[in-house]
Order: structure tokens, then sequence, then C-alpha cells
């Protein structure tokens, strides 16, 4: 499928609405540009512990937690994992 883009001021270019929703990119999120003599690709750059993150705190809002109250339960399941780990 091709898009006709178009590059706005100080160079930026604004993807389709319709690949960010099928590709579930984010604003903010980062690409590599490879420049094949005039033919332009690019690929989205895998932030994996950034999107993580971004999951951790929807849930945590969604759960209607403090961040200290999930660092809080993040070390009591940590605590039980050791013990379990450590009769076994």
């Amino acid at each position: 499928m091709e898009y006709r883009i178009q590059v706005g001021k100080q160079g930026t270019i604004m993807l389709p609405s319709k690949l960010c929703q099928k590709y579930n990119i984010l604003t903010g999120e980062t690409f590599h540009l490879t420049d094949l003599d005039g033919v332009f690709i690019l690929s989205p750059i895998a932030p994996k512990v950034h999107k993580l993150a971004q999951e951790i705190e929807q849930m945590r809002q969604q759960a209607g937690l403090t961040t200290q109250e999930l660092l809080t339960g993040l070390q009591e399941q940590r605590e039980i994992y050791y013990t379990e780990k450590q009769t076994q």
C-alpha cells in the first residue's frame, strides 16, 4: 500500500493515522531512516523497555495505585518468590 505524505516545517513528516493504528505506533516513538540513493526506508526502533514502562504505568493508573504502592507490592512479590524458591 502506498501513502502520500508531506514534509512540514523543520523537516517533520506525519505518518498516516491508519498506519499508526495498524502498527500501534505511539507519539514520540523513534525510527531509523535509511537513505538508499533517494529511496527512504523508515524502520521502527523497538524500545521494549519504554513500551513496557508505558504499559505498566497505564495498568498502575487503571488500578488506582500510587507509584509507592506499586513498588511496595513488587517488593512483597519478590520476597514471596524468593521464599518459595528457597524451600524447593
